[in-house]
């Protein structure tokens, strides 16, 4: 048999370094992790009050939604407005406008004045 050279190598050793060379979290990292998340959501709470105080005084002058947003859009338009100029003034993708579009027809809120062109019901 040989004679093993050098020191032998410590357990505690040997888990650092497969913790090093393979990023494993050691509890420090997790609880500097934990101590940022805690930080980050006392952030976010002490910005809500204002952000609701701000939401509901803008409640009024904008819709709460993307169907409002749709049928106010309709509305000001009194002969009718395109697909495609609500798809531009709101920046909706096709699949979102033409459900917003269906439900408001369904509810009898818009009418169709030709393919594609719809206006607000009296």
């Amino acid at each position: 048999m040989t004679k093993r050279k050098g020191k032998p190598v410590s357990f505690d050793a040997m888990v650092k370094f497969f913790m090093h060379n393979y990023n494993i979290p050691t509890k420090r990292d997790i609880e500097g992790l934990n101590d940022r998340i805690d930080r980050l959501e006392k952030l976010i709470k002490a910005m809500l009050p204002t952000a609701r105080r701000s939401a509901s005084k803008s409640d009024s002058a904008h819709p709460a939604n993307a169907t409002e947003t749709v049928l106010e859009l309709i509305k000001r338009n009194k002969n009718g407005i395109g697909v495609s100029q609500i798809r531009e003034q709101t920046g909706y993708d096709d699949k979102k406008l033409r459900n917003i579009i269906f439900r408001l027809n369904k509810i009898e809120k818009i009418m169709r004045v030709r393919r594609g062109k719809y206006k607000a019901m009296e």
